[in-house]
């Protein structure tokens, strides 16, 4: 992992600031993972976390359930426990046999979201999108009972032959990673136009994350992404959340946290753009008191 301690915040979080996309993982055999990982996972303790959100002015987390432990979300859950109430928020991936009783101790504990995980890598594939629709449709009627929200990680591929399924939702969902479309082919390729459109327009339940730009963006410098994240701005600033998806996984030897939270101060340079994006976005969509 990058050195954090080298490189200087370009700026501190306004008061109630919200990482709204990280992951934490216990020590190797604590926890058991999930079929053929995508990664190495490391050891990324919830201490190690907050020391940095707190060099930040991060003071409001969303924990997201990483691929590596599957639908096993027992150490984001025991993380979870950790923190005040009030000031966490998560989001998970689930059986779809998942007990009503489950999903209340959840919500009771701050869940508030269900991952619909693809890996954004994963080649363009006939009928896809089409074998997910059950899950979809079967997990958006059990989020519209609990306020909840469906939280996607697509590749950019996936991202546009979804917008039409995404348009007809009746919850709010978010798009990882500005849904995955890859900045070196700039903010006018049409997949990304549609999900620009969707969540300017729509009844306000698109949002769109500034996260995992490494994924998306050509390193090691990312200044492509600057482009498509204006882009965003200047279309929906209301639906912008932010998070500095760390541990960042298989680009931890090449990016850092602050390093992409330095590209947000570069991106949204106004202090009204950083309140809405860290604090009023994250606090509507994930009811922040």
């Amino acid at each position: 992992m990058m050195h954090e301690e080298t490189i200087d915040p370009a700026f501190i979080a306004p008061p109630l600031a919200c990482d709204a996309h990280f992951h934490v993982f216990g020590p190797k055999g604590s926890y058991p993972y999930h079929g053929k990982l995508r990664y190495e996972p490391p050891h990324a303790p919830l201490d190690d976390y907050l020391k940095l959100a707190q060099r930040l002015g991060i003071s409001r987390y969303v924990f997201v359930q990483p691929s590596a432990y599957g639908r096993d979300n027992q150490c984001m859950l025991d993380a979870m426990r950790l923190m005040p109430r009030e000031a966490c928020r998560g989001i998970v991936d689930l059986e779809d046999s998942t007990p009503d009783a489950e999903l209340d101790a959840m919500h009771a504990l701050g869940v508030r979201g269900i991952r619909m995980n693809v890996s954004p890598i994963h080649q363009e594939q006939e009928g896809l999108m089409e074998s997910m629709l059950p899950r979809i449709q079967f997990w958006e009627a059990r989020c519209l009972e609990r306020g909840w929200h469906l939280d996607f990680l697509m590749p950019g591929w996936l991202t546009q032959r979804m917008i039409p399924v995404l348009d007809r939702l009746r919850v709010d969902h978010s798009l990882a990673h500005m849904g995955m479309f890859l900045a070196r082919l700039g903010p006018d390729q049409k997949g990304f136009q549609d999900m620009l459109a969707l969540a300017a327009r729509g009844q306000g339940r698109t949002w769109i994350k500034w996260t995992g730009t490494y994924r998306m963006a050509t390193l090691p410098a990312m200044d492509d992404a600057a482009a498509m994240a204006r882009a965003v701005l200047g279309a929906a600033p209301q639906r912008i959340i932010w998070g500095s998806d760390y541990p960042h996984l298989s680009f931890a030897d090449q990016v850092g946290s602050i390093q992409l939270f330095n590209l947000m101060h570069e991106w949204a340079p106004r202090p009204e753009d950083k309140q809405r994006i860290l604090v009023d976005n994250p606090a509507q969509l994930f009811g922040f008191d």
